[in-house]
């Protein structure tokens, strides 16, 4: 055997076979896809800032470090977010006054790609033409339909428009329709109503999968850009999707100003 087919060989046969090996440990479906049920989460501070950010105080004092916000690397690919110059002022703004405008304070579905990367797991469950995907945080859900051109024409909504399908092992939901008023973390980080994601799941082990999200939105964005972060599997004794319906931990804080107040006794 020549020299350099064999020097070839050594360089990429190591990488070869862990691919293999990576495709015996994943799970697959009787139609031979890979297996994304379960319950699933993301690691990390990308919920506060998907930019890199240092460790900074939180906004209420009196929760001292406990409200304090860790310090990330980040999770966008080739750089700082491209918004315009107009968005770029909208998000500094957003930024000044999160805890009043970030859509979460209020209990508002996360939308599409933030749902995924919050500190609450969620849940996929798979079938041939379907995906249910459920999220703990407001009890936000969504379905993906497989392999479908289109959905019929629907208003916009929370959690968006989700159509399916794979690429090799790689499941692909391209996300259109989403409401403006959902946020990407709660450093400001915004969009608008033409936005539309591009999300991939990949098997990178049998309990982790590999997420990348492309966002375009020319309204707000200079340029498509893209995260990425690893998904990792729930193996917790008896592991299931807990209830976070958080609307009652808003009402003070949304409607306490209308609170009746209580009435002065005669004496």
């Amino acid at each position: 055997m020549p020299r350099f087919v064999v020097v070839l060989f050594a360089s990429i046969g190591p990488l070869a076979l862990a691919a293999c090996a990576t495709q015996q440990r994943i799970a697959r479906t009787p139609d031979g896809k890979p297996d994304l049920n379960g319950i699933w989460e993301a690691v990390g501070s990308a919920h506060w800032n998907l930019e890199p950010h240092n460790a900074q105080g939180g906004p209420i004092a009196q929760l001292g470090a406990l409200g304090a916000i860790p310090a990330g690397l980040g999770v966008v690919e080739g750089g700082p977010i491209p918004y315009t110059a107009e968005a770029a002022a909208q998000r500094a703004e957003n930024k000044a006054n999160w805890l009043e405008r970030d859509p979460l304070v209020k209990c508002y579905m996360p939308g599409v790609p933030r749902a995924t990367y919050l500190p609450h797991p969620f849940q996929i469950t798979q079938e041939r033409n379907a995906l249910l995907m459920a999220y703990e945080f407001a009890g936000a859900t969504r379905i993906v339909y497989m392999d479908q051109p289109t959905l019929p024409a629907q208003v916009d909504s929370w959690m968006g428009h989700n159509l399916g399908r794979w690429d090799g092992d790689t499941l692909v939901i391209d996300v259109t329709a989403q409401v403006a008023d959902t946020w990407l973390d709660s450093a400001g980080n915004f969009h608008g109503p033409a936005m539309r994601v591009e999300e991939r799941y990949t098997p990178i082990s049998a309990d982790a999968l590999l997420y990348e999200a492309t966002i375009t939105d020319p309204e707000v964005f200079t340029r498509p850009w893209k995260i990425s972060l690893p998904l990792y599997r729930r193996l917790d004794k008896n592991v299931q999707l807990l209830d976070f319906k958080c609307v009652e931990f808003t009402e003070e804080l949304l409607y306490g100003k209308y609170r009746k107040r209580p009435t002065t006794q005669s004496q």
